[in-house]
């Protein structure tokens, strides 16, 4: 007789021998780090944002729920969740530099940021046309579609275009989104909150440089996440303040998107004048 322990202790032992084996097999492409565990969290964060979306708001629209305008609880949920895929996007570049990434980690990071940045915040525009009161769905419609082709674009040209160390061609996606969120969040006309988005959009698709979120910057753009995400949860449960809170909230991401442009136009006017400057001071030296 076959002693039943000895039998599943051999069972165990060749099936952790076998699963080693096919993992030492396994094409080094198809396996999985920690940062692609973090990206993939960034999309599944993208995908709850959009359910959060429709089934919150625009459902209960569109069966005439007593409920008008942007559902509080479900529209701070939803950018929570896009704040939540921002966290995951900032620590999955982290890790993969401090540990490792695997040879389709790049590929994951565009798809998902696709979903969480371009996708669900052009989602959120398209239903604030349809639920909004004054607002025009069908000039909505081609705000988002505008909003996600520039975060396809700037996502394809960041694989294909080789920038300096420490910087990103373009506004980034997730600082897009949020932008995107916040202006919509600000309850401003219809009009001035169209132009805003489709300036948005412009800044993601623009060669303006913008500063990576390294060091003091990761930091303090954590920080600023989190704040974001008390806000929201202030005004989502309508807490003493709450609303004022969300409009300073929003308001301070409008002006950061508009404010790192113009600091990064003038330096590099500054470094143009001080190139010109020494080009002449150069051929001033070289005249007899």
């Amino acid at each position: 007789m076959i002693d039943p322990d000895t039998r599943a202790g051999d069972w165990v032992a060749g099936t952790d021998t076998e699963a080693a084996e096919e993992a030492e097999e396994m094409p080094l492409s198809l396996r999985l780090s920690i940062a692609d565990a973090l990206t993939l969290g960034n999309a599944t964060c993208g995908f709850m944002a959009v359910y959060f979306t429709t089934t919150g708001i625009l459902i209960p629209h569109l069966t005439g729920s007593t409920e008008t305008g942007m559902a509080r609880n479900s529209a701070a949920t939803a950018v929570i969740l896009m704040l939540a895929a921002a966290i995951f996007d900032l620590f999955d570049g982290i890790v993969a530099r401090k540990l490792r990434s695997s040879p389709m980690g790049a590929e994951l990071d565009n798809l998902s940021d696709l979903i969480s940045f371009g996708l669900a915040p052009a989602y959120f525009v398209l239903v604030y046309g349809m639920v909004t009161p004054g607002a025009q769905q069908k000039v909505s419609a081609v705000a988002a579609i505008v909003v996600l082709l520039a975060v396809v674009l700037r996502l394809a040209r960041f694989s294909c275009v080789t920038m300096k160390d420490g910087m990103f061609q373009g506004m980034p996606s997730p600082f897009g989104a949020l932008t995107v969120v916040s202006i919509v969040l600000l309850e401003l006309p219809f009009i001035p909150t169209l132009l805003a988005i489709i300036g948005v959009a412009w800044l993601m698709v623009s060669r303006v440089e913008y500063p990576k979120p390294r060091g003091i910057l990761a930091v303090a753009m954590l920080s600023w996440i989190v704040g974001a995400m008390g806000m929201l949860a202030a005004w989502a449960f309508d807490a003493p303040g709450g609303q004022f809170l969300l409009q300073t909230g929003c308001a301070l991401q409008v002006v950061m998107g508009a404010v790192i442009p113009l600091f990064a136009t003038a330096r590099r006017v500054n470094t143009f004048r001080g190139n010109r400057r020494e080009s002449r001071e150069a051929r001033a030296a070289q005249t007899p």
